[in-house]
């Protein structure tokens, strides 16, 4: 390990259509609150617009209240949808919320993923991965500070210029979406961007790790960059508790509601063999993890085994469970997962062993030098016995 696997969510969400949409943010808002109070590093937020459950429509609205409400986690728009947005009203955008969270803010891009999004918009999803090239271009450079004219099928700019430059320097990092096709990687490696793949744990996401990693990795050779494996990050829906059984009751509230969604709405849901039980099958195809922190720990290893070594892992949100539930998962995975990831605890355990090992010598010592302080004592208060008194 070179470095520290960070911790981090994502935040699609996904709200089942029996709850109160305001209560619901809210509780998402909390959510926030929780995780930075136990030392997770990152949470994403998702863009949507339509299909019900993932409900909310600006991260950037979402994060700067949830900035307000935390002191130290990072987030990111995971991800704003370029090809629906004007590039330099979405660069505005972005460089208020860098300057308002004073540079806790990741740009997270991407094409769109729900395809009812698109088509209420009007927009063809044949032309959306080539707009978001297109966009992130224009935003690469109003980031700069450079001025840009640029006419396009959907945007028109005008010696346009982004009138503040960013907080953070030269600007908020970027980070791409990637999961099955390889448009994600080629944009990293072309402007050196973080990867965000937000289908590593389903089979055809999972397949495709190394292949998009290598491709972002040629292409930045070619452009004379080298891709920053840190900036890799690698989503997964997990629930853990303090016994395989416990975790399997606590899912029993909500699971099931996800599960149906995926399979009718989401593009990312690769399932073949509908008629077969989804949780029952990711557990088997290792899509998704339900159980101790051990499961866990084993997952990210063969992810690791899979991948090498990569930057974060976001935990989907997913609202199995009750929202206590929930709140423990997330700090069980703080209190004994990540630390054993990171060899946290590794010199306390040498430590132990080493005390434990060579206990007879230390306390022998120990005791030694207590009597002998003691037998010091006892011949300093025999002498003064012994000296006649002052006259």
């Amino acid at each position: 390990m070179t470095f520290k696997l960070r911790s981090g969510t994502f935040l699609a969400p996904f709200h089942p259509l029996d709850e109160d949409p305001t209560l619901c943010l809210h509780r998402d808002l909390e959510l926030m609150e929780h995780l930075d109070r136990l030392g997770y590093d990152e949470a994403w937020v998702g863009e949507h617009h339509s299909a019900g459950f993932e409900i909310i429509a600006s991260p950037e609205l979402f994060i700067a209240a949830a900035a307000e409400r935390t002191k130290r986690i990072k987030f990111g728009t995971g991800v704003v949808s370029l090809p629906y947005h004007n590039p330099l009203t979405t660069a505005n955008r972005i460089i208020q919320l860098d300057h308002q969270t004073r540079g806790r803010v990741m740009f997270g891009v991407g094409p769109g993923l729900l395809p009812s999004d698109a088509f209420q918009m009007g927009i063809d999803p044949s032309t959306q991965r080539d707009r978001m090239v297109e966009a992130i271009e224009v935003i690469l450079k109003l980031f700069k500070g450079e001025r840009v004219t640029k006419k396009t099928e959907w945007f028109n700019l005008s010696n346009a210029i982004a009138q503040v430059k960013p907080y953070s320097w030269p600007h908020p990092e970027i980070c791409v979406a990637s999961s099955v096709t390889p448009s994600g990687g080629k944009l990293a490696g072309k402007h050196g961007f973080g990867m965000l793949c937000v289908a590593a744990t389903q089979a055809n996401g999972y397949d495709a790790l190394g292949i998009n990693w290598k491709i972002a990795n040629d292409v930045a050779a070619e452009n004379g960059r080298k891709m920053n494996p840190e900036q890799l990050r690698l989503v997964g829906p997990m629930h853990i508790a303090e016994t395989k059984q416990q975790a399997m009751d606590n899912i029993k509230y909500g699971f099931h509601k996800w599960a149906e969604y995926f399979q009718k709405i989401s593009p990312t849901n690769q399932q073949d063999d509908r008629s077969a039980d989804p949780l029952e099958r990711g557990i088997k195809e290792g899509t998704l993890v339900v159980g101790t922190p051990d499961d866990a720990i084993a997952q990210i290893k063969r992810l690791q085994a899979k991948q090498g070594e990569f930057g974060c892992f976001l935990q989907l949100a997913h609202n199995w469970a009750t929202f206590e539930n929930t709140k423990k998962s997330y700090e069980l995975w703080m209190r004994h997962v990540a630390p054993v990831i990171n060899g946290a605890n590794v010199n306390r355990v040498d430590s132990y062993n080493d005390a434990g090992a060579n206990s007879e010598k230390y306390i022998g010592a120990a005791m030694g030098a207590a009597m002998a302080t003691i037998q010091k004592h006892a011949i300093e208060q025999a002498a003064k016995e012994k000296k006649p008194a002052a006259e």
